[in-house]
């Protein structure tokens, strides 16, 4: 394993009931990048997301944090490398917003190492980079979907984590706060994994893995993966890049493929 890998499964398996739903995965993330997951619903992607976050243990296969096997790992020790942000993480709890976001310096605590300045820092750092510091008081049950997924992903970065795992960030999302998280992701410092529904969004990534029943179908720079031969035998879809005409990136053109033509 090379120094500038940071994240690393191979593989990779995982079944319940006799039944496989990953199967032999192999990826390594590089530090500085942002590697897509996309693929059919059903695929496998959250289930992968999971084991790559150490939730999941494989049936079989191993995943090494910078290096590490991860089952060698205290959870304190992972959790203080790597942030989840998953699909479904609420509370009916009534916090602030602050509140919220200070739940991401829970690994850095102990009863040898109490709440100082330095936690105070990381929170205010984390809600300014989701340009939430208007809110910090606010009564967390008031918030919009879009505003708790920035805050999530605010929590997310106040762990101070070098690797962040984000399953399916922008769901149920206007197409606004889409793109407003897109570009948050973008811009942390942090390496992230991405599981993702659009293939627009997959756009915004170096590296994208191609899931399907459960295995890679390929993996690679996004540009180059993202053909429309794959489109059509992953998701039975029709679709070309087209030029966007403000000069941005390309956008896809999707048609759906009659049974006929399957």
């Amino acid at each position: 394993m090379t120094l500038n890998i940071i994240l690393e499964a191979s593989s990779l398996c995982w079944e319940t009931k006799g039944r496989p739903i990953v199967s032999d995965i192999d990826v390594s993330v590089a530090r500085g990048e942002i590697l897509g997951l996309i693929g059919p619903n059903g695929s496998g992607k959250s289930t992968l997301l999971s084991m790559l976050a150490g939730l999941t243990k494989p049936t079989s296969g191993i995943v090494r944090l910078a290096g590490r096997p991860m089952h060698q790992m205290k959870r304190r020790e992972i959790a203080q490398m790597l942030a989840l942000v998953a699909q479904h993480s609420d509370t009916a709890d009534r916090i602030s917003v602050r509140d919220a976001v200070e739940l991401g310096r829970t690994p850095w605590l102990s009863a040898l190492r109490r709440w100082n300045n330095e936690d105070d820092l990381a929170v205010e750092t984390a809600l300014r980079a989701v340009d939430m510091v208007h809110m910090a008081d606010r009564d967390w049950m008031s918030l919009s979907g879009g505003e708790r997924q920035r805050i999530h992903i605010a929590r997310a970065h106040a762990q101070q984590s070098q690797l962040l795992l984000l399953d399916e960030p922008t769901n149920h999302l206007d197409i606004h706060h889409q793109l407003a998280i897109l570009d948050l992701i973008k811009s942390l410092s942090a390496t992230s994994v991405v599981a993702l529904h659009d293939m627009h969004h997959a756009l915004h990534c170096d590296r994208i893995l191609v899931m399907k029943g459960g295995r890679c179908v390929a993996l690679g720079p996004t540009r180059e993966i993202l053909t429309s031969k794959l489109i059509r035998e992953t998701f039975a879809v029709e679709a070309h890049l087209i030029r966007d005409p403000s000069g941005s990136s390309p956008v896809f053109s999707f048609k759906r493929i009659s049974g006929k033509e399957m």
